[in-house]
């Protein structure tokens, strides 16, 4: 496996990154660590269950604090798209929509994955003046 840094930073898609709601902790933790590659570096009970994961210094969250899965996620910024997709799609995860989109005149590319959870996930790498997506 390529040690190299993939994850740049993470955004979510409502409030807050460390908080992404999911209804089973466990579940969710064992999930993101197979299939993102996520490290399990923390874990609270108070206020709600929680457990924080990393990698490559970008930090997601998880917890049961009663939010909707299916209207959250987090958009992951990488530095190599092609390699995160093979990643994925090695472990078997679903990838959708592999496509180029524009945001404020920069081109990205793009594509989805949908977490067993409900969570949605938009992986994006910025493409360069001259670069093939």
């Amino acid at each position: 496996m390529n040690s190299s840094r993939l994850f740049e930073v993470a955004f979510p898609y409502a409030d807050d990154i460390l908080a992404l709601p999911v209804e089973d902790i466990e579940q969710a933790s064992a999930w993101y660590q197979n299939a993102f590659g996520l490290v399990e570096v923390e874990r609270r009970e108070q206020p709600v269950p929680t457990v924080i994961l990393t990698r490559d210094d970008v930090r997601i969250g998880f917890a049961v604090n009663g939010g909707d899965p299916s209207n959250d996620g987090a958009a992951i910024r990488v530095t190599d798209i092609h390699r995160a997709r093979q990643e994925l799609e090695a472990k078997g995860i679903e990838i959708g929509n592999w496509r180029v989109d524009e945001n404020d005149g920069q081109k990205l590319q793009v594509f989805f994955v949908i977490a067993p959870d409900g969570l949605c996930y938009y992986f994006h790498q910025p493409i360069e003046v001259g670069e093939n997506a």
